[in-house]
């Protein structure tokens, strides 16, 4: 059974989750994983020299169990949807994975509000360390310009998910 996983990753609080769930709106038989749903126990997340809790590293997630989610969603989807001779849309599960470090392992609530100085300090230097890392990766990565409307975003994903769904002959799209 076909099925389709699409990757969604980039900086803290930039949209991923707006996008994931505004995609998930609209594709059929679509479910999102969120990274964020994968953090450690605060107890366990380390904290850097100026206290800040380090949240933007790989090892504040628990990825192993993020990685079996991901697996149990597939082997769920296989069993999930009865196949026809001609699949639709409708027919093939599709999964967004969606996180700040997606790519770099081979809408979140901030309760309490970051400490001033912590998105400078911090997440955004750490974004663009994993970012480096993403782009030394030799798969195919769309990246997004975040000053464009969440419609915007959305609208050109959405086209492009479309686009690649008909070409693995998995959407037949009409004019």
């Amino acid at each position: 059974m076909k099925t389709f996983i699409i990757g969604i990753s980039g900086v803290t609080n930039g949209g991923k989750t707006t996008l994931a769930k505004n995609l998930q709106k609209h594709l059929p038989n679509c479910s999102i994983i969120c990274q964020d749903d994968f953090f450690k126990p605060q107890s366990e997340i380390e904290t850097d020299k100026n206290g800040f809790l380090q949240y933007d590293v790989l090892e504040a997630l628990n990825m192993e169990k993020m990685m079996s989610a991901i697996s149990s969603w597939k082997e769920n989807a296989r069993c999930s949807v009865v196949s026809t001779d001609r699949e639709s849309a409708e027919e093939i599960p599709i999964l967004i994975i969606e996180g700040f470090l997606l790519f770099n392992y081979n809408t979140r609530v901030y309760e309490p509000p970051d400490s001033p100085g912590y998105f400078d300090g911090h997440v955004w230097p750490m974004y663009l360390k994993h970012r480096q890392e993403m782009q030394d990766i030799t798969w195919e990565v769309v990246y997004l310009d975040g000053t464009k409307s969440k419609e915007d975003l959305f609208l050109q994903v959405y086209e492009d998910l479309i686009q690649q769904l008909a070409k693995q002959q998995c959407l037949q799209v009409t004019a």
